[in-house]
């Protein structure tokens, strides 16, 4: 039975409404990276930060993939969890330390971490209206009959 505070008819658009803006924002910041700093740039970044420059490729092929995913609903679920560990690497080795609001110098961790907040919570509210190709889910186990 549903409970009379939540809208079951409504919940998917909901969920599509927060997925297609997680991706629109991840492709925008992948599209920061690739078209207006350059891969050859961010990689530079990366290598500054004390992180192997080759990890910002790896991170803008995620950005792009995940984005794509969470747009088209392809595993959205399992896209959102992938992509959460970019924006804690990006508050661990960028954000972290300009406090916490985003409006500081080097813009701090608040935006990053809601950001990470809402990928888990897409991941908790499904793939949403309209996904290409949900997320495979295990089975639930089964529960014994007890006479």
């Amino acid at each position: 039975m549903t409970a009379p505070h939540t809208a079951p008819n409504t919940a998917p658009w909901g969920a599509l409404l927060l997925r297609l803006s997680l991706g629109v924002l991840f492709l925008a910041h992948a599209g920061l990276k690739i078209l207006v700093f350059t891969p050859a740039g961010t990689a530079a970044f990366f290598g500054k930060l004390g992180l192997p420059p080759a990890l910002a490729y790896a991170t803008m092929a995620v950005e792009v993939l995940g984005a794509m995913a969470l747009i088209l609903g392809v595993w959205a679920r399992l896209a959102a969890l992938v992509l959460i560990p970019v924006l804690l690497g990006a508050i661990l080795t960028v954000h972290g330390a300009n406090g916490f609001f985003f409006t500081n110098a080097g813009g701090g961790w608040e935006y990053p971490a809601f950001w990470a907040v809402a990928l888990f919570a897409q991941a908790l509210l499904g793939d949403g209206a309209l996904a290409l190709k949900p997320t495979p889910l295990p089975a639930a186990p089964r529960q014994p009959v007890h006479a």
